[in-house]
């Protein structure tokens, strides 16, 4: 299987402080490595603040990488240009209120890439922009309407068909869902899916909600604090979490019963700032099983396939295999 996507100990820093103080260096992204095969799904979760939407960003082009390598197709980001990029990788954004420019109608919106690119003309444009907006659903007669007509799922399928109009071969979307009504989201999320199968769809898919990941990833990445502390398959990581705050995420997912209290997650601290980040293990300060050598020494990936940063994981594989003795 070839690979769509690689990163190769990215970093990206932010120099903060006010007008009167020294500046800081904030690391938002600290040795970025990741791969995500062609064709496949990767769930990105975490808390908020740990670096999710700025690793889109580099991947977008938005932002430049401080340091390290990001590959599409084999090719190093840096020798496309910017409409060749573009073309390579194209976003869903949260907000469908936010994202579309309420001065153009639908089919003026959908059909800007390719204007903008210089592909077709108005008729082959027309042509296409309404066998997409079929494609992900949207009636007929909306295709003329403005962005003020249309509901938020009606808009977020306008944001998928501009998207996909260029035929992208990866896809990000950053919480494509958290703005919509819950009986809207599912027809989203199942839109995305089967895009995804008919097209051959590379999908980062960066979102709070695990069920959501759960649904539609093949591969998980949890990230805190700019740090990649667990990956691998959805169903394993699911069923048998090994890095400790992996294992908290899931614990906080509120159960869907009358009733239910808020879970015990056992953190000891806050989140720490990124600016002075802890020794060591990021989440030592926080982490039940921290000890010595956690405040010390930052721990290397262990395991293949489902790969973690931990000294004390939870359920590692030589742990289980110590319990099976």
């Amino acid at each position: 299987m070839t690979d769509a996507l690689v990163m190769k100990g990215v970093t990206r820093d932010y120099a903060v402080g006010g007008p009167f103080s020294r500046k800081k260096t904030l690391r938002a992204l600290r040795g970025i490595d990741l791969t995500v095969a062609k064709g496949t799904t990767l769930g990105l979760v975490g808390e908020s603040g740990c670096g999710k939407s700025t690793l889109a960003k580099v991947l977008l082009g938005v932002e430049p990488a401080t340091s390290g390598e990001v590959l599409v197709g084999g090719k190093s980001v840096d020798e496309y240009g910017r409409l060749e990029r573009a073309q390579l990788v194209q976003p869903v954004f949260q907000d469908p209120y936010s994202s579309l420019n309420p001065r153009q109608t639908v089919s003026s919106i959908i059909a800007a890439p390719l204007e903008v690119r210089g592909i077709g003309n108005g008729a082959s444009r027309r042509r296409r922009v309404d066998e997409l907006a079929a494609e992900v659903g949207l009636p007929r007669h909306l295709v003329d309407a403005y962005p003020s007509q249309l509901s938020g799922g009606q808009r977020q399928r306008v944001a998928i068909a501009r998207a996909l109009i260029g035929e992208p071969e990866i896809l990000i979307c950053d919480e494509p869902t958290s703005a919509l009504d819950v009986s809207v989201q599912s027809q989203i999320l199942n839109l995305l899916h089967r895009l995804k199968a008919e097209l051959n769809l590379t999908m980062i898919l960066i979102s709070h909600n695990l069920a959501v990941v759960h649904h539609l990833a093949d591969d998980v990445a949890v990230m805190y604090l700019g740090q990649i502390v667990e990956r691998g398959p959805a169903d394993a990581i699911f069923a048998r979490a090994h890095h400790p705050y992996t294992s908290v995420l899931l614990k906080a997912v509120l159960p869907p019963r009358p009733g239910s209290r808020l879970p015990d997650l056992a953190l000891e601290a806050e989140f720490p700032s990124p600016v002075n980040p802890p020794s060591g293990c990021a989440f030592h300060p926080r982490c039940a099983n921290a000890t010595d050598i956690c405040t010390r020494i930052s721990p290397e990936r262990s395991g293949t396939g489902h790969t973690y940063r931990c000294h004390n994981p939870d359920h590692a594989p030589a742990k289980a295999a110590e319990a099976a003795d």
